[in-house]
């Protein structure tokens, strides 16, 4: 058996105790990252359909009035055309109604209503809300398939930093002191909401 090496200081053999904070934190910081574009989504999308009885979260409204270049055609298919030329608008009416001097024609998100007498065309419809309706769409799942694997993954990634959150830091700075004063702060505010409402 060989001897130990006199110089060697006898703490050197020991084994030193593994620190599993660093690493908890490490893996904390890089989910952290890992979700960040998928938090944006689901918080902005989360304050835009909150507020939908005051707003539309994927549509706005609009209203627009343009003259008239052109007396009516006696046809409604041609003039219809023709008011459709004037405005750019390259999309196959799902209805035409002419009556007398007063045109209607049905596109899929606006409505335009053409008085041949006052020259004027009257275009009433919605623009899309493009990159807010796309975070709505996956915050609600409407995708379902594939985005069920995601947003169950990003569920699971929110419990393991809500959890190395508190676990991340020993001593006053964390759950030994402040932190589960905060925790159960975090905790009181659903509890009692529903307590003060009286629940569903």
């Amino acid at each position: 058996m060989t001897d130990p090496d006199p110089g060697e200081h006898p703490r050197a053999r020991e084994r030193k105790p593994r620190r599993w904070r660093p690493q908890l934190r490490a893996l904390h910081r890089d989910f952290g990252y890992l979700v960040v574009g998928l938090t944006f989504v689901y918080a902005v999308s989360g304050l835009a359909v909150n507020h939908i009885e005051d707003w539309d979260p994927n549509y706005t409204q609009f209203e627009r009035t343009h003259e008239l270049a052109a007396p009516l055609a006696e046809d409604e298919q041609e003039a219809a055309r023709a008011v459709l030329d004037q405005l750019g608008i390259d999309e196959q009416p799902s209805d035409v109604f002419l009556y007398d001097q007063e045109l209607e024609i049905q596109l899929e998100d606006r409505s335009l209503y053409v008085n041949g007498e006052a020259m004027t065309i009257l275009d009433r419809g919605q623009d899309e809300r493009r990159l807010l309706r796309l975070a709505n769409w996956l915050h609600l799942n409407r995708g379902k398939k594939a985005w069920t694997v995601v947003a169950d993954g990003y569920a699971v990634l929110l419990l393991f930093l809500a959890t190395s959150g508190m676990l991340m830091l020993p001593g006053k700075k964390g759950m030994a002191g402040r932190g589960w004063v905060l925790v159960l702060a975090g905790v009181a505010i659903p509890v009692g909401y529903v307590l003060l409402s009286g629940g569903p």
